[in-house]
C-alpha cells in the first residue's frame, strides 16, 4: 500500500510538472509575435488565387489564423510605380482591416519609397527628391503622421511600425546615405518617429521598430546600432532579417541574438526570414542547413523558432515569414506548392498555440 501511495503521488507530482511547463509554453507563446508579410496576399486573392488546408478551400488569413499565425506585417510604398506593385494606402487599409477581424495584431512597414528599399537601394520618392533637406525631412514626417491618422481613422492603428525597411545603409538616398550621411539619416527617422505620435491620436502609441538586414552578423549590428543609439532616437524593437543563403549561419544568428540581448536589452524579432521548399536559382551551389524540400523548410523553421525563443533574458520576440504565399520566382519560399496546397511548413506553431488538451496534457 506504501508503495501504491508513494506511486500516487509522483504521478500527481509529474502531473503538476507537465502542467506548469505547458503553462509557460502557452504564457510564452501568448506575447510572441508568430507572424507572416501578407503584402501581396489581396491581390493574389482578388485575382483568383486559391488557397487550400488539408485540400478544403479557405481564405489564407484565416488559415494562417488556424495555425497560430497572431500578426500580420504589411509594407507600405508612398507612390507605388513598379508594375505589379499594389501596396499603395487604400489597398494596405483594406488588408489591415480584414486581418484585424480575425484579431491579427499589426506590424506597419514603411518602406518611404516608391518601390522596394532595401540595402542595395533606397530611392528617394519623386515627388521629393528636389526638396531641400530640412523640407524632406518636413515632408517625412507629414507623410508618416497622415498615414498613421488614416489607419487610426480606419480602426486599424498598426501595433508596431517599422521606421524604413532594412536601414542598414541609411534611407532616402544619397540625401541619407550611410556611413556617408548619419547626421541626416537620423533626421529621417526622428521625423518618422514624431510622425507615428502626431497620426495616432488618442490612440494606443504603436511599439517603434528598427530594422536591419544583418541577422547573423555580431560585427554589422554592432556598428550599426552603437552608432545609432548615440541620437537618442527613442524605439522599442530591433528587427532583423535572417535569410540564410545571405547572413550566414544559424549559430551566427544565435550568436547574434545573444549578443544585441544583452548589448542593447530590447525586443528583438527576426521580421524577415524564408527557406525554400525546392530547389532554386537563388540557393545554386550553396550548402543549406536543411534540404530544399518541404520537410526540411519545415525544419528550418522549427529550429529557428526554438533559437529566437531561447534568445537571453526573453527578449527573442517574434518571427516573421517573408511572403509565404508568394508566386512566381518566390514560390519556392512559400507556404503552399504550385495547386495551392498548404506544405508542412504551415503547421509549424500549431505545438505553441493550441489548447494544451489536444497534445495529452489535460
Amino acid at each position: 500500500m506504501a508503495a501504491l501511495e508513494f506511486m500516487k503521488q509522483v504521478i500527481v507530482c509529474l502531473s503538476l510538472f507537465l502542467f506548469c511547463l505547458g503553462t509557460a509554453e502557452s504564457s510564452r507563446g501568448s506575447d510572441f509575435a508568430f507572424g507572416a508579410d501578407l503584402s501581396f496576399l489581396k491581390q493574389q486573392e482578388d485575382h483568383g488565387k486559391v488557397f487550400k488546408d488539408n485540400g478544403q478551400a479557405e481564405p489564407a488569413l484565416q488559415i494562417f489564423r488556424d495555425h497560430g499565425y497572431n500578426w500580420i506585417r504589411l509594407r507600405l510604398f508612398v507612390e507605388p510605380v513598379a508594375a505589379g506593385l499594389p501596396n499603395n494606402l487604400a489597398y494596405t487599409l483594406a488588408l489591415a482591416q480584414d486581418a484585424k477581424k480575425l484579431g491579427y495584431k499589426f506590424l506597419l512597414d514603411f518602406h518611404y519609397a516608391n518601390s522596394w528599399a532595401d540595402p542595395a537601394k533606397q530611392p528617394t520618392p519623386e515627388a521629393w527628391i528636389k526638396m531641400s533637406h530640412k523640407e524632406r525631412v518636413k515632408a517625412v514626417f507629414e507623410y508618416t503622421r497622415d498615414t498613421i491618422a488614416a489607419f487610426q481613422k480606419a480602426g486599424v492603428l498598426p501595433d508596431m511600425v517599422q521606421i524604413g525597411n532594412e536601414i542598414t545603409h541609411g534611407m532616402l538616398w544619397p540625401d541619407g546615405k550611410l556611413p556617408q550621411h548619419w547626421d541626416k539619416f537620423a533626421d529621417y527617422v526622428y521625423a518618422g518617429v514624431n510622425g507615428v505620435d502626431a497620426g495616432r491620436g488618442n490612440g494606443k502609441r504603436p511599439k517603434i521598430m528598427i530594422h536591419i538586414d544583418q541577422g547573423g552578423s555580431v560585427r554589422k549590428t554592432k556598428a550599426f546600432f552603437d552608432k545609432f543609439n548615440t541620437y537618442g532616437i527613442p524605439y522599442d524593437v530591433i528587427g532583423l532579417s535572417y535569410y540564410p543563403w545571405w547572413h550566414g549561419s544559424l549559430m551566427d544568428l544565435r550568436a547574434n541574438l545573444a549578443f544585441a540581448a544583452k548589448a542593447y536589452g530590447k525586443d528583438i524579432m527576426v521580421v524577415e526570414t524564408a527557406y525554400h521548399w525546392r530547389k532554386n536559382n537563388e540557393t545554386k551551389g550553396r550548402l543549406m542547413p536543411f534540404p530544399e524540400t518541404p520537410e526540411g523548410q519545415r525544419e528550418f523553421l522549427d529550429e529557428l523558432t526554438r533559437i529566437v525563443m531561447n534568445t537571453p533574458r526573453g527578449l527573442g520576440k517574434g518571427i516573421f515569414w517573408w511572403e509565404p504565399t508568394a508566386g512566381g520566382p518566390l514560390g519556392s519560399r512559400s507556404f503552399f506548392d504550385d495547386k495551392g496546397n498548404a506544405l508542412p511548413v504551415i503547421t509549424v506553431f500549431d505545438k505553441y498555440t493550441r489548447p494544451l488538451s489536444q497534445s495529452g496534457v489535460k
